[in-house]
């Protein structure tokens, strides 16, 4: 118990008291099998979840009259009557039912210490994320008691084992429940417990089994409770499951505990660890000396938080941050699981906020930012897994809503795929944008890893099928430009030329900017696959068709085709600076007027009080990244932390929602390293701060891994290691010079240009960069010179 002590570092977080509430718990997850662990003694909550209890089932939501009343609500809102195409459009169009079904908890264990009343020393808790295993450790009447928990993707159990230090004093009762919605539990053997329930008229059956093994004393079932009497040591093996997945949830939960158990606790415990730190250790953040230096490591993390609140530097602080942002992705998105949602797998209510599920229109795809550049790709898999689910779906919406080929998703779906007019909420649900958006997150893993199979086989199909919804959906406005609506810019209000309030529209910027990434990176695909010359055609004539971004009358960039104001100028959502992040329309360097009309739609947001939810904050972090703008992302990383952190580092919208957390994380990547427009920009918004640090394992789009080192606030060494052969161009203004590049020891040929050189890589080697103060002339290659 003491060498955990002792072992606090920038890899954990830990406390010195229980949780007293869920929002102070330690999240441990396997991808799909997650539970909060609240620390307490006498008796323990973990609070479960399984990602595939949802209530219900699947929602066919089409309003059959919607194909009917889109030309008139079109023509209404062309007309400027926004109030009765709204009136008419809620009628018509929205789903019928309005709302789909929410994320739900599994149930919870509790644990409960027997005998007398015993007297409490020596607490501590934890959660190692670099190993993926929470601890907490006690003593009871000075005997010192430890537990470990983890949740293991390679046996798909959890386990909690709970020892003590002296022989025969273990003595502890557990219990399975679901309240308000408990259907009891059962015996299952001489050693196991077994909970079953529904989850509604139609909806999925759960199963949650708990195996006890002990080293000395016994074990047997009394009631619905395993008991544990006399022991020094005993591990619990949980597993869960639906019928989503498996006819026989119970039996594969059965096979699972028995597996494990057979293995033994060592070697389970052995596996994750070898599965789980792996992963973890593809990137390290070291943001300088100082980091290591710090007696606010020593320090609990919940203290070490209100320091920095008070406003106290704490370098590791952003580092551990970082970190347990990866840790919760590989936690709660994990291959053949679901992908993550709005509370990642981590949900205590059977009513949660949103329903706790796929709110597409900004906060599901911030949800997978960090995926591909920090090193967790395969993460990313359970989203995709989710648009396929959604395509069939998407199809029906299109034909049977729109009267369109191909397939169109809202702003909200759910486990099976939903991709209706979700909802009631006119703001927000006549959005007819998200099965596009998804799309490209399919794009931006072809980019990052360059695997042509995978582009030709699931990326390309459901980007093209994306792109053909717009072909028959988008039509010409007086101005000859192509345009969208009914639609809207999520979620935020207009007031119109009369002075009226509205949401729906006709050509919202948003609309534009993703309809234009979509129909470019179609172009490309195509291109590169040798495909769908007729329909490549097609994509290039809309694309010039598209209207451009505007600049409005305050400086900003235009949210709406019309030069509206905004009914809330502080509004949440900054749904037209698409193109600044994650869009690549706007770049600080070459498109600089657009990207001072982004600067200036910032400053009005914040001006306006802007920010005030948590992932909102971490969208400007990314967009002051994006314009190259050190010390703004940096104060608004700050105010990330400092208004919107719960102790557990969760992010806070309010209530806890977990995309904060991944746009956060992506955002502290993004200020160390870009690479879109066909550059890797290196130290593009480092602020003043981070004198001095080092980098290793994040990936660049191109297929390449990227370490670097930094003194004085300028780049020192650049290890790029390269997957695939191609022109390489780097991007580096810290210090504004070229840089040297070496293969094997040996220069390579380059090309240099102020701040950009240009070199062409070759899959499998290893380049060494490192700044030049005095640009040296070197013969461009015949390769470089052909690029």
């Amino acid at each position: 118990m003491e060498s955990l002590r002792k072992s606090t570092g920038t890899m954990k977080l830990w406390y010195e008291k229980p949780a007293r509430a869920w929002t102070d718990a330690l999240p441990i997850g396997n991808g799909r099998l997650g539970a909060m662990i609240f620390g307490k003694v006498n008796q323990e909550r973990l609070q479960l979840n399984e990602d595939s209890v949802w209530y219900g089932g699947p929602v066919n939501g089409n309003n059959p009259d919607g194909r009917k009343y889109l030309p008139e609500v079109r023509r209404l809102l062309m007309k400027g009557n926004h109030v009765e195409a709204e009136e008419l459009a809620q009628m018509g169009m929205m789903s019928i039912p309005k709302s789909l079904h929410p994320y739900q908890p599994l149930g919870e264990l509790q644990l409960y210490h027997d005998g007398e009343k015993k007297m409490i020393s020596n607490y501590y808790r934890d959660l190692d994320i670099e190993q993926g295993i929470a601890h907490v450790c006690y003593s009871l009447n000075d005997v010192p008691h430890v537990r470990e928990l983890f949740s293991s993707a390679v046996d798909q159990v959890m386990v909690v084992r709970v020892s003590c230090d002296r022989p025969g004093m273990l003595n502890l009762r557990m219990n399975l429940s679901r309240r308000p919605f408990d259907e009891g539990s059962h015996r299952f053997g001489k050693d196991t417990i077994v909970m079953r329930g529904e989850c509604g008229r139609d909806g999925v059956t759960l199963t949650a089994a708990v195996k006890a093994v002990a080293e000395g004393g016994t074990v047997s079932v009394i009631g619905d409770f395993l008991s544990v009497h006399g022991a020094q040591t005993v591990t619990l093996y949980v597993a869960a499951g639906t019928t989503f997945r498996c006819e026989d949830p119970l039996g594969e939960c059965i096979q699972q505990l028995e597996h494990a158990a057979g293995k033994g606790y060592e070697r389970v415990k052995q596996d994750h660890l070898a599965d789980h730190t792996a992963k973890m250790q593809r990137v390290k953040l070291d943001l300088g000396p100082a980091a290591k230096k710090d007696e606010t490591a020593l320090l609990p993390t919940d203290a070490r938080l209100q320091r920095w609140k008070e406003g106290a530097e704490d370098p590791s602080l952003i580092s551990l941050y970082f970190q347990f942002g990866r840790y919760l992705l590989m936690a709660s998105s994990r291959p053949g699981s679901n992908p993550a949602n709005l509370q990642g797998i981590w949900n205590e209510s059977f009513t949660p906020p949103w329903e706790s599920k796929y709110t597409i229109n900004i906060n599901t795809e911030m949800n997978y930012w960090p995926a591909e550049v920090c090193n967790l790709s395969e993460c990313h898999e359970p989203l995709f897994d989710l648009i396929d689910r959604m395509r069939p779906n998407g199809r029906i919406t299109a034909q049977k809503v729109y009267g369109c080929r191909g397939i169109v998703a809202h702003h909200n779906t759910d486990m099976w795929g939903a991709t209706q007019i979700e909802g009631n909420f006119m703001p927000g649900s006549i959005w007819p944008m998200g099965a596009a958006w998804l799309s490209l997150h399919l794009w931006e893993h072809y980019r990052f890893g360059l695997d042509g199979r995978f582009l030709r086989e699931r990326a390309y199909p459901v980007m093209r099928e994306a792109a053909e919804f717009f072909l028959d959906y988008m039509f010409e406005d007086m101005q000859g430009r192509l345009v969208t609506g009914p639609s809207t810019s999520p979620e935020n209000k207009y007031i119109g030329s009369d002075g009226s309030v509205g949401c729906l529209c006709i050509g919202p910027s948003m609309d534009t900017q993703i309809v234009y990434s979509l129909f470019q990176a179609c172009i490309e695909a195509s291109g590169l696959l040798q495909m769908d010359d007729g329909i490549r055609a097609e994509w290039e004539t809309a694309l010039r068709k598209l209207p451009k971004p505007q600049i409005g009358k305050h400086g900003q960039l235009q949210e709406w085709v019309e030069d509206w104001d905004e009914v809330h100028p502080g509004h949440r959502h900054i749904s037209h600076l698409f193109a600044l992040h994650p869009g690549e329309i706007i770049h600080v360097r070459h498109t600089p007027e657009w990207a001072q009309a982004a600067r200036r739609t910032l400053e009005r947001r914040l001006e306006h009080g802007g920010g005030h939810t948590g992932w909102s904050r971490a969208w400007i972090l990314n967009f002051y990244a994006r314009l190259e703008d050190g010390e703004q992302a940096y104060e608004h990383l700050k105010l990330l932390l400092s208004l919107s952190t719960l102790p557990n580092l969760f992010d806070n919208h309010p209530p806890f929602q977990i995309d904060g957390n991944f746009g956060g994380i992506a955002g502290i990547a993004e200020m160390l390293l870009q690479s879109h427009r066909g550059e890797i920009a290196l130290l593009p918004a480092l602020p003043s701060v981070w004198q001095s640090g080092q980098v290793s394992g994040l990936r660049a789009r191109g297929g390449y891994e990227i370490d670097m080192e930094w003194e004085a606030g300028e780049l020192t060494r650049c290890v790029l290691k390269a997957t695939q052969s191609g022109i390489c161009r780097i991007a580096c203004r810290r210090p504004e010079a070229p840089l040297r590049v070496e293969m094997n020891g040996k220069p390579a040929v380059c090309r240099t240009s102020g701040y950009l050189t240009e070199f062409e890589a070759a899959a499998g080697a290893t380049y060494v960069l490192t700044a030049q103060k005095q640009a040296q002339p070197i013969e461009p290659s015949r390769a470089s010179s052909q690029s």
